[in-house]
């Protein structure tokens, strides 16, 4: 559901429009952050367009049965991991691709994040057709800079390679953060002419009031009296791993057994309990929970306060956590890294959560003491009418709406 209804394009010959992304389709890359974003794209391209939808998958499970929706039709497509196969996989795809663009004539390939780019950008140069990317920002970099690629490596040199291609070769990019324009020029040398920027954006209609503290599953997990700390996301990688219980850690010796702990995560449990023995944390402590995408907004309303722990590398001041918008829109004060998007500055500004200085047991010491201060000052309620309005003025699908009919709201 779109939080506002937009007026299709009435007039101009269908298009066919060819999406790239790099995850599986029940993933909530695909679920909440791709797919809201195609049905804005149809409601602004001329009646009668259509979105082919592809998708990399894991599993034995496809998205095509799945898809049942006027004018988006899906294309999984098997995943295979980096090397050997990776490439074989890759070129697959591209020449999959082609036969896609010939057999629907598509006009426009549309690619998310970088990784897709890169196929995007293949299929673009092959057959001649005009190139989108979305959510462009440095993927290569920010695997150099938590820990999984080495600079010299071939992964991080062919990725890079493909990134600047992109940004030379796109018609427009769509950004997830204003600075990715100064980034573009130094790392890349290019700025394409349509720049745009377009943060994660949330859909209101799905997270709000009727979210909170839903009594069936406060009674299901035992929550009465409960200060709850949430965190909806994975550990490891572009996250912090064990920092985060070592500031749950700190929440519990300032809390005691006030405080609960609300994982949604697909990381299994014993993963999960090397942390919490590491920090001296019970397992009692904790609810661990994969839910459908469709049940996040009610799980995540259980929470008092929600964390938002990124690596704080270099390369995440040009992202934006789809979680963010979604602890606002529920009214949620965020303890965040630093230097993450502008989200980090938006929760200092708008003294919405705490941003912590770094990974210290002292920096975790000052943001749970923000962050309690907040909670003695403010109700449930009354920090649900204060920080709603931020995810409102920054995570408003009005603001992909104004970028998609710029790039597909005109006649090409």
């Amino acid at each position: 559901m779109i939080n506002e209804p937009l007026q299709a394009s009435s007039s101009g010959t269908p298009r066919q429009v060819l999406v790239l992304t790099y995850w599986c389709w029940d993933e909530a890359l695909v679920q909440t952050f791709t797919l809201p974003y195609v049905r804005i794209m149809l409601k602004v391209l001329p009646p009668g367009s259509t979105v082919h939808l592809v998708t990399l998958e894991k599993g034995g499970f496809t998205a095509g049965p799945q898809l049942r929706e006027p004018g988006i039709i899906g294309h999984p497509v098997r995943y295979r991991p980096c090397g050997v196969r990776g490439i074989g996989m890759i070129m697959t795809l591209v020449w999959q691709l082609i036969g896609l663009v010939r057999e629907y004539k598509v006009d426009t390939v549309h690619a998310w994040c970088t990784p897709a780019g890169m196929i995007g950008y293949l299929v673009s140069l092959l057959t001649r057709r005009t190139l989108v990317i979305d959510s462009y920002e440095p993927h290569a970099e920010a695997m150099v800079e938590n820990g999984t690629w080495s600079r010299k490596g071939i992964a991080f040199r062919v990725l890079f390679w493909f990134e600047r291609a992109q940004t030379r070769k796109a018609r427009a990019v769509i950004a997830a953060a204003s600075g990715m324009r100064e980034y573009a020029l130094s790392a890349y040398g290019h700025v394409p002419k349509e720049f745009h920027v377009k943060p994660a954006c949330v859909d209101l209609g799905l997270f709000g009031l009727a979210n909170l503290k839903r009594p069936e599953l406060i009674e299901r997990y035992g929550l009465q009296g409960k200060l709850v700390l949430v965190y909806a996301g994975k550990f490891g990688g572009i996250y912090w791993g064990q920092e985060v219980f070592d500031l749950i850690r700190v929440a519990l010796d300032h809390w005691g057994e006030r405080l609960h702990v609300l994982l949604l995560t697909g990381h299994p449990e014993p993963e999960l309990r090397t942390f919490m023995e590491r920090a001296g944390l019970p397992r009692a402590l904790f609810t661990i929970q994969h839910v459908p995408h469709a049940e996040v907004p009610d799980h995540m309303g259980l929470g008092d306060v929600a964390l938002t722990p990124v690596r704080p590398v270099p390369t995440k001041r040009y992202c934006t956590p789809i979680k963010d918008g979604e602890y606002w829109a529920l009214g949620l004060p965020v303890v965040i890294t630093p230097g993450i998007s502008d989200d980090s500055d938006i929760i200092r500004v708008h003294g919405i959560g705490a941003v912590l200085a770094d990974g210290t047991t002292r920096s975790y010491e000052v943001a749970v003491n923000e962050v309690d201060a907040l909670l003695r000052k403010y109700s449930r309620q009354e920090l649900y009418l204060r920080i709603r309005p931020v995810a409102e003025k920054y995570r408003h699908f009005r603001i992909a709406e104004a970028v998609y009919m710029n790039i597909y709201g005109k006649a090409e």
